[in-house]
């Protein structure tokens, strides 16, 4: 495994192999053993969006790992000063063993990719947001004890989380249901993949049709980090939208909830279905750390799965 750019560019045995890695790491975590598997090892973190989670668990997931992580924002490096991606990616490929990016532009993180001569990781992009889902398959799993042959819902905008939770879930075999409002659809190069599944896809504009006898339900915010000059737009778009009880009550008695957050109370979620969720969205948050490390493994000890 040589980058983690998104997605799509992984089979399904290829997400399931990291998912195991990252619970074989969880587990040596959660019981004291070492598992310094990166020492000497130095990973670039390109913060152009800034994030508590991204942050703190490449970070802590590098330490963990016996190896060393640098925090670079646009301010403390010439890529936000007008030095190109290409000139970025050859300069730091010198210096570091692994860069982590999180940006707008996918188009950056495939050019750090094809000019730099180590590993890149997809910490987000406006398109997709590959770690998270990453998370939320493991998180998933722990859970129901499988994947495949669960039914997944989102309710919310089709964002860069509902593009790769679309590839995602169906890569590992659970049908997946999305709905949006009209206009909110994911991204037409995400739903080229998805559509490849047939019948296992549904996209909706009906979130309680969505939501039926789903095994995990999903939201995300409506309006994303980048888009907050059309917060009263979608604010007025996704009015009912809202991840409730009523929704809740079409899933299966045993759904589980999943937010990748922050989670905005009272607009996409209520906070009584949170409340009642919040181990298994914690949990999830936590197992950003897990699913990471297994990434950062898998790319920087240059070995396949």
């Amino acid at each position: 495994m040589n980058h983690l750019l998104k997605l799509s560019d992984l089979t399904g045995a290829e997400i399931l192999g990291i998912l195991d890695l990252a619970d074989q790491l969880k587990y040596e975590k959660k019981h004291g053993i070492p598992h310094e598997r990166l020492k000497g090892k130095t990973l670039g973190m390109i913060f152009e969006k800034s994030s508590t989670r991204t942050r703190v668990s490449f970070e802590a997931g590098m330490f963990q790992l016996g190896g060393h992580a640098m925090f670079l924002s646009s301010r403390d490096i010439q890529l936000g000063r007008g030095e190109t991606i290409k000139a970025t990616a050859r300069v730091l490929s010198r210096y570091v063993d692994g860069i982590m990016i999180r940006t707008f532009e996918q188009s950056d993180v495939e050019q750090l990719a094809q000019f730099g001569s180590v590993p890149v990781i997809n910490g987000l992009t406006d398109y997709c947001h590959p770690c998270q889902v990453l998370a939320d398959l493991m998180t998933i799993r722990e859970y129901k004890g499988k994947l495949e042959g669960l039914k997944m819902c989102y309710i919310g905008d089709g964002n860069n989380m509902a593009n790769s939770l679309l590839v995602g879930g169906l890569r590992v075999g659970m049908t997946v249901a999305m709905a949006t409002p009209e206009s909110y659809e994911p991204d037409p190069q995400a739903l080229a993949v998805a559509r490849e599944y047939g019948d296992k896809f549904i996209l909706t504009n009906d979130r309680f049709a969505a939501a039926k006898d789903a095994d995990v339900i999903f939201t995300d915010v409506w309006t994303s980090m980048g888009q907050e000059a059309e917060t009263a737009a979608r604010a007025k778009a996704f009015a009912g939208w809202q991840v409730n009880r009523e929704l809740m009550g079409y899933a299966k008695p045993d759904v589980m909830l999943q937010h990748c957050l922050p989670a905005h109370m009272g607009e996409e979620i209520a906070e009584d279905v949170f409340e009642e969720q919040v181990d298994a969205i914690y949990d999830e948050a936590e197992n950003r750390l897990h699913a990471q490390k297994a990434v950062l493994v898998l790319c920087m000890e240059n070995k396949s799965l």
